[in-house]
């Protein structure tokens, strides 16, 4: 079966780029690490060497799996063509219609091997020109995220948010949680556009309206960020809801100011003032990190020669009227459901803007 052997072909492929002896070697390098009686003794290196461990224990266990599950499809169509059985067809159809989509996701996994590609993200979402629709365009989006999010399992945190008066969101900053969180969604950065008749519009005309997104990678204890208390300045204030509505009793929430960049974070989505701040810290320190790293990337760029603006700018197109669309700039990956789009079905856009990014390379 042709299907078969494409499965099985495109699984050596990711094997041999995986590197599995390098990989086993590296487990056994970090186990014995890991042993060691006074790993503690330094939490942030340990915290490294465990986290390793475990990321390529489950590197090597989802290879280990998707092979026994290859050698087990062999057989099903094996047993089917000697049977010639409906039922048994029947079975090696859903198998492979179960294998494939896994394959894809480990395929794309080898091509992020960018310094924080395996973290976890924090996305920022803001709503730019377009007035009332800008802000609804930009919960459209918080949604989006947060539904893809939910279809592949990922925990998610809302760390802020801040609503605009009449309708939608002027911002919101969330936390996706998993291993390639950041690597699978930085191609999102960058300004998405929408185009569609406005419902806040009483003459029912065509509006355009844009959403900026940021994603950056999660700092660990290891990046190093230090910030001095004397370049920060923090402001306390209630916490709100929807069109202004008091949802706090208490100035728990905290909007934290990097003197020397400008850079401003506002938390509110925790409990009291003191969780807030560790959050708004963290965050001010993942961003911190972004900046650091845009400011080494764009020396390079310049001791290279190459002084190309960033693609990230108005990256990609959704068109509700006058036809139905969803189109990536750069990559040229459309679709025309927007509305399984908006509920997360993103993937597709993902994969081609992982590959664009690979081969700009």
């Amino acid at each position: 079966m042709l299907q078969t052997k494409a499965v099985r072909q495109s699984f050596e492929q990711i094997k041999q780029v995986s590197d599995l002896p390098g990989l086993r070697a590296k487990i056994e390098k970090l186990a014995a690490q890991a042993a060691e009686p006074g790993l503690w003794e330094n939490p942030e290196k340990a915290q490294v060497i465990t986290s390793e461990l475990s990321h390529a224990q489950s590197s090597l266990e989802k290879l280990t799996v998707m092979d026994r599950r290859i050698d087990d499809l062999v057989v099903l169509v094996e047993l089917a063509e000697e049977s010639d059985d409906a039922a048994a067809w029947a079975e090696v159809g859903t198998e492979l219609a179960t294998l494939q989509p896994n394959l894809k996701e480990m395929e794309i996994n080898t091509l992020l091997s960018g310094e924080y590609d395996q973290r976890p993200a924090v996305v920022t979402i803001r709503s730019g020109a377009g007035g009332v629709d800008a802000a609804d365009w930009a919960e459209m989006l918080l949604r989006m995220y947060l539904r893809w999010s939910e279809r592949h399992n990922h925990p998610t945190k809302l760390l802020d948010t801040s609503y605009a008066e009449e309708a939608g969101i002027k911002s919101a900053t969330f936390e996706v949680n998993a291993p390639y969180a950041y690597g699978r969604l930085s191609v999102e950065g960058g300004t998405h556009r929408l185009v569609r008749i406005s419902p806040f519009d009483n003459q029912a005309r065509r509006h355009t309206s844009f959403a900026a997104v940021e994603v950056i990678p999660q700092t660990e204890a290891t990046d190093h960020i230090d910030i001095p208390e004397s370049e920060i300045k923090v402001d306390v204030f209630r916490s709100s809801g929807p069109g202004g509505q008091s949802v706090n009793t208490t100035d728990s929430a905290v909007r934290m100011t990097h003197l020397p960049t400008g850079i401003v974070v506002s938390m509110q989505n925790e409990k009291s003032q003191i969780q807030n701040r560790a959050a708004a810290l963290r965050v001010l320190q993942a961003r911190l990190l972004a900046k650091r790293r845009a400011e080494e990337e764009a020396t390079k760029r310049q001791l290279a020669g190459d002084i190309k603006a960033s693609w990230g700018d108005q990256m990609r197109s959704y068109v509700l009227q006058p036809y139905q669309m969803v189109k990536d700039l750069r990559t040229d990956h459309e679709v025309g459901n927007p509305a399984a789009v908006f509920d997360g079905e993103i993937d597709g856009f993902l994969d081609a803007g992982i590959r664009w990014r690979r081969q700009q390379g």
